[in-house]
């Protein structure tokens, strides 16, 4: 009797898994994620777009708009990570498929939103003066933190040597701005000009970048 007991408590046992395992497989298929938080250029992401429901393995992809440029959808995790290079609004529509037979589908849009951390523009545009390549360039911090901020504006001839016109490493405070002059004499040639700046978080380890160059060369005459 005992022995009958056994089985049909280990056959009931094997039901209730049975019928669990089923339930789970025939669960919807649901994105829970609803939203993505704002990110800035430089920074390093990782956002999950979580899922719940249907039958392992999962796979994700873009099927519809963009992400920002320097970001990848992992199409086995569903985690979209690295680093934006360009502010912008992005949509996109994440379509997350799983492995039943007839697949389940499901479909969600996103909107990341990606500002700019770190911008540098020309105060005032490099010109040619005599021997001489002078101008002026505005840097802003458009975080929320201090940064550590280096700049360096080179002259860079036809032949690819490259002459430094000024260069400065400060803290610039949260939202501030700061206008850098720049000139030196090169010595003749054709020019184009290379503004770089690269500010760093240290408490974060996190490195933005901002770059401008003059779209027409300048052109200093070898004297008489």
């Amino acid at each position: 009797m005992s022995g009958r007991i056994a089985r049909c408590a280990a056959a009931a046992v094997w039901f209730l898994f049975v019928a669990t395992a089923e339930l789970w497989a025939q669960a919807p298929l649901t994105i829970t994620t609803t939203s993505l938080p704002s990110t800035t250029v430089g920074a390093s992401v990782r956002m999950r777009i979580a899922v719940i429901g249907g039958t392992l393995p999962l796979t994700w992809k873009i099927s519809g708009g963009k992400l920002a440029p320097g970001l990848k959808l992992n199409s086995t995790r569903g985690v979209i990570a690295g680093t934006p290079t360009a502010p912008g609004i992005y949509d996109f529509e994440v379509t997350v498929t799983d492995s039943n037979v007839p697949a389940m589908q499901i479909q969600r849009e996103f909107r990341l939103v990606v500002t700019g951390a770190l911008s540098i523009d020309w105060k005032q545009l490099p010109e040619v003066h005599g021997p001489s390549i002078d101008g002026s360039v505005i840097v802003s911090n458009l975080t929320k933190q201090d940064f550590t901020l280096t700049v360096i504006v080179m002259a860079v001839n036809q032949i690819g040597r490259a002459t430094a016109l000024g260069y400065q490493e400060f803290t610039l405070r949260a939202g501030a701005e700061q206008v850098i002059p720049f000139g030196s004499t090169p010595g003749p040639g054709t020019y184009i000009v290379h503004a770089d700046a690269v500010a760093e978080i240290a408490s974060t380890d996190t490195i933005y970048r901002s770059r401008k160059q003059t779209a027409d060369p300048l052109v200093i005459q070898a004297p008489e």
